[in-house]
Protein backbone atom coordinates (compact mmCIF):
# COMPACT_ATOMS: atom_id res chain seq x y z
CA UNK A 1 0.00 0.00 0.00
CA UNK A 2 2.84 2.41 0.73
CA UNK A 3 3.83 2.76 -2.92
CA UNK A 4 0.28 3.42 -4.13
CA UNK A 5 -0.60 6.94 -5.18
CA UNK A 6 -3.59 8.03 -3.13
CA UNK A 7 -5.72 11.13 -2.95
CA UNK A 8 -4.95 12.74 0.43
CA UNK A 9 -5.81 16.19 1.68
CA UNK A 10 -3.03 18.06 3.45
CA UNK A 11 -5.53 20.52 4.90
CA UNK A 12 -6.93 20.43 8.42
CA UNK A 13 -10.47 20.73 7.07
CA UNK A 14 -9.96 17.70 4.81
CA UNK A 15 -10.88 19.61 1.66
CA UNK A 16 -9.06 19.30 -1.66
CA UNK A 17 -7.55 22.02 -3.78
CA UNK A 18 -7.14 19.54 -6.59
CA UNK A 19 -10.36 19.01 -8.53
CA UNK A 20 -9.61 15.30 -8.98
CA UNK A 21 -9.25 14.88 -5.22
CA UNK A 22 -12.53 16.69 -4.67
CA UNK A 23 -14.35 14.51 -7.22
CA UNK A 24 -12.83 11.33 -5.79
CA UNK A 25 -13.89 12.27 -2.25
CA UNK A 26 -17.36 13.29 -3.43
CA UNK A 27 -17.82 10.01 -5.27
CA UNK A 28 -16.80 8.10 -2.14
CA UNK A 29 -19.35 10.01 -0.08
CA UNK A 30 -22.28 9.21 -2.35
CA UNK A 31 -25.02 7.19 -0.72
CA UNK A 32 -27.17 6.03 -3.65
CA UNK A 33 -30.75 5.94 -2.32
CA UNK A 34 -31.86 3.05 -4.54
CA UNK A 35 -29.01 0.66 -3.77
CA UNK A 36 -30.13 -2.85 -2.93
CA UNK A 37 -30.06 -3.49 0.81
CA UNK A 38 -29.40 -7.21 1.47
CA UNK A 39 -31.24 -6.86 4.79
CA UNK A 40 -34.33 -5.36 3.17
CA UNK A 41 -37.53 -7.10 4.36
CA UNK A 42 -39.04 -9.28 1.65
CA UNK A 43 -42.27 -7.28 1.69
CA UNK A 44 -40.34 -4.10 0.78
CA UNK A 45 -38.71 -5.57 -2.33
CA UNK A 46 -41.56 -4.93 -4.80
CA UNK A 47 -41.74 -1.22 -3.91
CA UNK A 48 -37.93 -0.84 -4.12
CA UNK A 49 -37.86 -2.68 -7.45
CA UNK A 50 -40.56 -0.44 -8.92
CA UNK A 51 -38.79 2.73 -7.72
CA UNK A 52 -35.54 1.54 -9.26
CA UNK A 53 -37.28 0.58 -12.52
CA UNK A 54 -38.89 4.01 -12.88
CA UNK A 55 -35.66 5.86 -12.11
CA UNK A 56 -33.77 3.70 -14.62
CA UNK A 57 -36.40 4.44 -17.26
CA UNK A 58 -35.91 8.18 -16.70
CA UNK A 59 -32.12 7.90 -16.81
CA UNK A 60 -32.30 6.07 -20.14
CA UNK A 61 -33.90 9.20 -21.67
CA UNK A 62 -35.83 7.16 -24.23
CA UNK A 63 -37.12 9.48 -26.95
CA UNK A 64 -40.81 10.19 -27.41
CA UNK A 65 -41.34 9.27 -31.04
CA UNK A 66 -44.42 8.96 -33.26
CA UNK A 67 -45.52 5.54 -34.43
CA UNK A 68 -42.77 4.02 -36.58
CA UNK A 69 -43.02 1.34 -39.29
CA UNK A 70 -43.09 -2.24 -38.07
CA UNK A 71 -39.92 -4.33 -38.59
CA UNK A 72 -39.68 -5.78 -42.08
CA UNK A 73 -38.19 -9.07 -43.27
CA UNK A 74 -35.58 -8.49 -45.99
CA UNK A 75 -34.90 -12.09 -46.92
CA UNK A 76 -34.59 -15.66 -45.69
CA UNK A 77 -32.17 -18.48 -46.48
CA UNK A 78 -32.09 -22.15 -45.45
CA UNK A 79 -29.27 -23.32 -43.25
CA UNK A 80 -28.38 -26.68 -41.75
CA UNK A 81 -31.14 -27.24 -39.22
CA UNK A 82 -32.57 -23.73 -39.18
CA UNK A 83 -33.69 -20.82 -41.34
CA UNK A 84 -31.72 -17.56 -41.34
CA UNK A 85 -33.99 -14.53 -41.65
CA UNK A 86 -32.74 -10.99 -42.28
CA UNK A 87 -34.82 -8.23 -40.73
CA UNK A 88 -34.74 -4.47 -40.23
CA UNK A 89 -36.26 -2.49 -37.35
CA UNK A 90 -37.09 1.23 -37.43
CA UNK A 91 -37.21 2.31 -33.78
CA UNK A 92 -37.17 6.07 -34.37
CA UNK A 93 -37.00 8.56 -37.25
CA UNK A 94 -33.83 8.35 -39.38
CA UNK A 95 -32.86 4.97 -37.84
CA UNK A 96 -32.50 1.45 -39.27
CA UNK A 97 -31.38 -1.40 -37.00
CA UNK A 98 -30.51 -4.68 -38.80
CA UNK A 99 -31.11 -7.94 -36.99
CA UNK A 100 -30.98 -11.62 -37.83
CA UNK A 101 -33.40 -14.32 -36.72
CA UNK A 102 -32.38 -17.97 -36.57
CA UNK A 103 -35.48 -20.20 -36.57
CA UNK A 104 -34.72 -23.86 -35.80
CA UNK A 105 -36.51 -26.50 -37.83
CA UNK A 106 -38.94 -28.97 -36.30
CA UNK A 107 -39.42 -27.23 -32.96
CA UNK A 108 -42.80 -26.94 -31.23
CA UNK A 109 -44.57 -23.64 -31.92
CA UNK A 110 -44.81 -21.17 -30.34
CA UNK A 111 -41.13 -21.51 -29.49
CA UNK A 112 -38.92 -19.97 -26.81
CA UNK A 113 -36.69 -17.12 -27.98
CA UNK A 114 -33.56 -15.33 -26.89
CA UNK A 115 -32.38 -11.88 -27.94
CA UNK A 116 -28.60 -11.94 -28.38
CA UNK A 117 -26.41 -8.85 -28.05
CA UNK A 118 -22.74 -9.09 -29.07
CA UNK A 119 -19.56 -7.74 -27.55
CA UNK A 120 -17.40 -4.96 -28.96
CA UNK A 121 -15.62 -7.05 -31.56
CA UNK A 122 -18.68 -8.96 -32.78
CA UNK A 123 -21.50 -8.28 -35.24
CA UNK A 124 -24.90 -9.87 -35.66
CA UNK A 125 -23.39 -11.89 -38.52
CA UNK A 126 -20.73 -13.12 -36.11
CA UNK A 127 -23.38 -14.11 -33.57
CA UNK A 128 -25.19 -16.08 -36.26
CA UNK A 129 -22.03 -17.85 -37.46
CA UNK A 130 -22.30 -16.08 -40.83
CA UNK A 131 -18.89 -14.40 -40.73
CA UNK A 132 -15.66 -16.15 -41.65
CA UNK A 133 -13.35 -17.40 -38.88
CA UNK A 134 -11.40 -14.47 -37.49
CA UNK A 135 -7.68 -15.16 -37.08
CA UNK A 136 -7.49 -12.31 -34.54
CA UNK A 137 -10.32 -13.73 -32.44
CA UNK A 138 -9.39 -17.09 -31.00
CA UNK A 139 -12.83 -17.20 -29.38
CA UNK A 140 -14.60 -16.92 -32.75
CA UNK A 141 -16.29 -20.31 -32.35
CA UNK A 142 -17.50 -19.60 -28.81
CA UNK A 143 -18.76 -16.11 -29.64
CA UNK A 144 -21.34 -17.42 -32.16
CA UNK A 145 -23.95 -16.92 -29.46
CA UNK A 146 -27.11 -16.92 -31.57
CA UNK A 147 -26.07 -20.03 -33.48
CA UNK A 148 -25.34 -21.92 -30.27
CA UNK A 149 -28.77 -21.09 -28.87
CA UNK A 150 -30.53 -21.95 -32.15
CA UNK A 151 -28.89 -25.37 -32.24
CA UNK A 152 -30.35 -25.95 -28.77
CA UNK A 153 -33.90 -25.34 -30.01
CA UNK A 154 -34.41 -21.64 -29.30
CA UNK A 155 -35.35 -18.92 -31.79
CA UNK A 156 -32.30 -16.66 -31.69
CA UNK A 157 -32.49 -12.97 -32.52
CA UNK A 158 -29.07 -11.38 -33.15
CA UNK A 159 -29.14 -7.58 -32.84
CA UNK A 160 -26.41 -5.24 -34.09
CA UNK A 161 -25.03 -2.75 -31.53
CA UNK A 162 -24.87 0.99 -32.35
CA UNK A 163 -21.79 1.93 -34.41
CA UNK A 164 -20.78 -1.70 -34.89
CA UNK A 165 -20.72 -3.97 -37.95
CA UNK A 166 -23.03 -2.73 -40.67
CA UNK A 167 -23.90 0.24 -38.46
CA UNK A 168 -20.41 1.74 -38.60
CA UNK A 169 -19.98 4.75 -40.87
CA UNK A 170 -17.29 5.02 -43.54
CA UNK A 171 -16.79 8.68 -42.69
CA UNK A 172 -16.80 8.18 -38.92
CA UNK A 173 -17.02 9.16 -36.19
CA UNK A 174 -16.01 6.43 -33.75
CA UNK A 175 -18.24 4.89 -31.11
CA UNK A 176 -16.65 7.12 -28.48
CA UNK A 177 -17.46 10.26 -30.45
CA UNK A 178 -20.99 9.11 -31.12
CA UNK A 179 -21.42 8.46 -27.40
CA UNK A 180 -20.23 11.99 -26.64
CA UNK A 181 -22.71 13.43 -29.14
CA UNK A 182 -25.51 11.47 -27.49
CA UNK A 183 -24.49 12.83 -24.07
CA UNK A 184 -24.48 16.32 -25.57
CA UNK A 185 -28.07 15.74 -26.67
CA UNK A 186 -29.09 14.54 -23.21
CA UNK A 187 -29.05 10.85 -24.15
CA UNK A 188 -26.48 8.06 -23.80
CA UNK A 189 -25.05 5.20 -25.84
CA UNK A 190 -26.49 2.71 -23.32
CA UNK A 191 -29.89 4.39 -23.57
CA UNK A 192 -29.84 4.30 -27.38
CA UNK A 193 -28.73 0.67 -27.41
CA UNK A 194 -31.45 -0.38 -24.96
CA UNK A 195 -34.16 1.61 -26.79
CA UNK A 196 -33.33 -0.02 -30.12
CA UNK A 197 -33.32 -3.49 -28.62
CA UNK A 198 -36.56 -2.83 -26.75
CA UNK A 199 -38.33 -2.19 -30.04
CA UNK A 200 -37.18 -5.60 -31.32
CA UNK A 201 -38.20 -7.29 -28.06
CA UNK A 202 -41.70 -5.88 -28.46
CA UNK A 203 -41.78 -7.12 -32.06
CA UNK A 204 -40.78 -10.60 -30.91
CA UNK A 205 -43.63 -10.72 -28.40
CA UNK A 206 -46.12 -10.08 -31.22
CA UNK A 207 -44.99 -13.02 -33.38
CA UNK A 208 -47.39 -15.97 -33.25
CA UNK A 209 -44.53 -18.44 -33.66
CA UNK A 210 -42.69 -17.08 -30.59
CA UNK A 211 -43.86 -17.84 -27.06
CA UNK A 212 -44.04 -14.40 -25.43
CA UNK A 213 -43.90 -16.02 -21.99
CA UNK A 214 -40.53 -17.62 -22.77
CA UNK A 215 -38.29 -14.80 -24.07
CA UNK A 216 -34.83 -14.29 -22.59
CA UNK A 217 -32.05 -11.77 -23.18
CA UNK A 218 -28.36 -12.67 -23.44
CA UNK A 219 -25.64 -10.04 -23.69
CA UNK A 220 -21.88 -10.39 -23.93
CA UNK A 221 -19.53 -7.56 -22.88
CA UNK A 222 -20.76 -4.48 -24.81
CA UNK A 223 -24.14 -6.18 -25.06
CA UNK A 224 -24.38 -7.16 -21.39
CA UNK A 225 -25.58 -3.83 -20.02
CA UNK A 226 -28.46 -3.31 -22.47
CA UNK A 227 -29.52 -6.89 -21.76
CA UNK A 228 -29.58 -6.11 -18.03
CA UNK A 229 -31.36 -2.79 -18.58
CA UNK A 230 -34.08 -4.52 -20.60
CA UNK A 231 -34.33 -7.20 -17.93
CA UNK A 232 -35.09 -4.56 -15.30
CA UNK A 233 -37.42 -2.44 -17.44
CA UNK A 234 -39.38 -5.39 -18.85
CA UNK A 235 -40.50 -7.71 -16.04
CA UNK A 236 -42.05 -10.08 -18.62
CA UNK A 237 -38.55 -11.12 -19.72
CA UNK A 238 -38.16 -14.70 -18.51
CA UNK A 239 -34.40 -14.90 -17.88
CA UNK A 240 -31.13 -13.04 -18.31
CA UNK A 241 -27.64 -14.21 -19.26
CA UNK A 242 -24.97 -11.70 -18.21
CA UNK A 243 -21.90 -12.78 -20.20
CA UNK A 244 -19.37 -10.66 -18.36
CA UNK A 245 -17.91 -10.19 -14.90
CA UNK A 246 -19.68 -8.48 -12.01
CA UNK A 247 -18.53 -5.20 -10.54
CA UNK A 248 -19.76 -2.02 -8.95
CA UNK A 249 -18.60 0.73 -11.31
CA UNK A 250 -18.47 3.47 -8.67
CA UNK A 251 -16.40 1.23 -6.41
CA UNK A 252 -14.09 0.48 -9.34
CA UNK A 253 -13.63 4.17 -10.15
CA UNK A 254 -12.74 4.94 -6.53
CA UNK A 255 -10.27 2.05 -6.31
CA UNK A 256 -8.49 3.05 -9.55
CA UNK A 257 -8.26 6.80 -8.86
CA UNK A 258 -11.01 7.65 -11.37
CA UNK A 259 -9.50 5.73 -14.28
CA UNK A 260 -11.93 6.34 -17.14
CA UNK A 261 -14.21 3.68 -18.50
CA UNK A 262 -15.14 3.73 -22.18
CA UNK A 263 -17.28 6.73 -23.11
CA UNK A 264 -20.17 4.54 -24.24
CA UNK A 265 -20.55 3.20 -20.69
CA UNK A 266 -21.45 6.52 -19.08
CA UNK A 267 -25.09 7.19 -18.25
CA UNK A 268 -25.62 10.66 -16.86
CA UNK A 269 -26.50 10.57 -13.16
CA UNK A 270 -26.74 6.79 -12.83
CA UNK A 271 -24.33 6.22 -9.94
CA UNK A 272 -26.10 8.86 -7.86
CA UNK A 273 -29.00 6.44 -7.57
CA UNK A 274 -27.70 2.87 -7.97
CA UNK A 275 -25.11 0.73 -9.72
CA UNK A 276 -25.20 -2.33 -11.94
CA UNK A 277 -25.21 -4.91 -9.11
CA UNK A 278 -28.38 -3.21 -7.86
CA UNK A 279 -29.94 -3.70 -11.30
CA UNK A 280 -28.96 -7.37 -11.11
CA UNK A 281 -30.65 -7.68 -7.72
CA UNK A 282 -33.80 -6.18 -9.26
CA UNK A 283 -34.03 -9.15 -11.65
CA UNK A 284 -34.85 -11.46 -8.72
CA UNK A 285 -36.65 -13.80 -8.46
CA UNK A 286 -36.39 -14.41 -12.24
CA UNK A 287 -33.45 -16.58 -13.40
CA UNK A 288 -30.09 -14.82 -13.82
CA UNK A 289 -26.82 -16.40 -14.97
CA UNK A 290 -23.46 -14.62 -14.56
CA UNK A 291 -20.88 -16.42 -16.69
CA UNK A 292 -17.60 -14.75 -15.71
CA UNK A 293 -17.74 -14.32 -11.94
CA UNK A 294 -16.40 -10.99 -10.75
CA UNK A 295 -16.19 -9.25 -7.40
CA UNK A 296 -17.26 -11.91 -4.94
CA UNK A 297 -18.52 -9.45 -2.31
CA UNK A 298 -20.83 -7.93 -4.91
CA UNK A 299 -22.01 -11.38 -6.03
CA UNK A 300 -22.80 -12.35 -2.44
CA UNK A 301 -24.79 -9.14 -1.95
CA UNK A 302 -26.75 -9.72 -5.18
CA UNK A 303 -27.43 -13.35 -4.22
CA UNK A 304 -29.38 -12.18 -1.16
CA UNK A 305 -32.14 -10.84 -3.42
CA UNK A 306 -32.88 -14.41 -4.57
CA UNK A 307 -32.39 -15.99 -1.17
CA UNK A 308 -34.76 -13.50 0.45
CA UNK A 309 -37.47 -14.43 -2.05
CA UNK A 310 -36.95 -18.18 -1.73
CA UNK A 311 -35.50 -18.47 -5.25
CA UNK A 312 -31.82 -19.19 -4.58
CA UNK A 313 -31.70 -21.84 -7.32
CA UNK A 314 -32.60 -19.25 -9.97
CA UNK A 315 -29.35 -17.31 -9.41
CA UNK A 316 -26.30 -18.96 -10.99
CA UNK A 317 -22.70 -17.73 -11.06
CA UNK A 318 -19.77 -19.36 -12.84
CA UNK A 319 -16.27 -17.94 -12.41
CA UNK A 320 -13.52 -18.01 -14.97
CA UNK A 321 -11.75 -21.41 -14.63
CA UNK A 322 -8.67 -19.57 -13.38
CA UNK A 323 -10.68 -18.36 -10.38
CA UNK A 324 -13.13 -21.23 -9.92
CA UNK A 325 -11.38 -22.42 -6.75
CA UNK A 326 -11.93 -19.96 -3.86
CA UNK A 327 -8.29 -20.58 -2.92
CA UNK A 328 -7.36 -18.74 -6.14
CA UNK A 329 -9.33 -15.69 -5.00
CA UNK A 330 -7.34 -14.66 -1.88
CA UNK A 331 -8.67 -11.07 -1.80
CA UNK A 332 -12.36 -11.94 -1.97
CA UNK A 333 -13.23 -10.67 1.50
CA UNK A 334 -10.49 -8.11 2.02
CA UNK A 335 -11.26 -4.38 1.90
CA UNK A 336 -10.74 -3.03 -1.62
CA UNK A 337 -7.69 -0.72 -1.58
CA UNK A 338 -7.38 2.53 -3.47
CA UNK A 339 -4.66 3.50 -5.91
CA UNK A 340 -4.95 0.30 -7.95
CA UNK A 341 -4.09 0.10 -11.61
CA UNK A 342 -6.88 -1.25 -13.78
CA UNK A 343 -4.79 -4.37 -14.37
CA UNK A 344 -4.47 -4.94 -10.60
CA UNK A 345 -8.17 -4.36 -10.07
CA UNK A 346 -9.25 -6.80 -12.76
CA UNK A 347 -6.80 -9.64 -12.07
CA UNK A 348 -6.46 -9.46 -8.27
CA UNK A 349 -9.75 -8.05 -7.01
CA UNK A 350 -12.40 -8.65 -9.69
CA UNK A 351 -11.19 -12.17 -10.63
CA UNK A 352 -11.08 -11.43 -14.35
CA UNK A 353 -9.00 -13.55 -16.72
CA UNK A 354 -8.93 -10.93 -19.49
CA UNK A 355 -7.63 -13.17 -22.35
CA UNK A 356 -10.52 -15.59 -21.71
CA UNK A 357 -13.27 -12.97 -21.92
CA UNK A 358 -15.81 -14.45 -24.35
CA UNK A 359 -19.27 -15.97 -24.55
CA UNK A 360 -19.35 -19.31 -22.73
CA UNK A 361 -21.68 -21.60 -24.72
CA UNK A 362 -20.95 -24.62 -22.54
CA UNK A 363 -22.24 -22.66 -19.54
CA UNK A 364 -24.98 -20.45 -20.96
CA UNK A 365 -26.71 -22.65 -23.53
CA UNK A 366 -27.69 -25.65 -21.36
CA UNK A 367 -28.67 -23.31 -18.52
CA UNK A 368 -30.99 -21.23 -20.70
CA UNK A 369 -32.39 -24.27 -22.54
CA UNK A 370 -33.43 -25.69 -19.19
CA UNK A 371 -34.84 -22.39 -17.91
CA UNK A 372 -36.90 -21.81 -21.08
CA UNK A 373 -37.80 -25.51 -21.36
CA UNK A 374 -36.56 -25.56 -24.95
CA UNK A 375 -37.97 -28.49 -26.89
CA UNK A 376 -41.15 -28.56 -24.84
Amino acid sequence: MSDRRLFRSERKDGRFVSTAGFIHATMKSLDPPLSFDPEMPTEDLPHWREQLREKLRKLMCFPQVPQQPAPQIIGAEPRDGYELQRWEAYPEPHSVVPFLVLVPEDIPRPAPAVLCFPGSTRTNRGLAGESEPDSEDRHWHSNRMALHYARAGMVSIAVENPCMGTRASEIGPSRAEVAMSLLWMGRSYEGLSAFEKLSILRWAREQSWIDGTRIAVSGHSLGAKPALILGVLEPEISALVWSDFTCNFRERAIATNLVAIATHQYVQGLIRWFDYPDLMAAIAPRPLLITEGGRTVQIERIRRAWETQGAADAFEVVYYPKYADPADRPHDHEPLPEGLTMEEYLADWANVDVPEHCFKPDVAVPWLAQVLDAGR
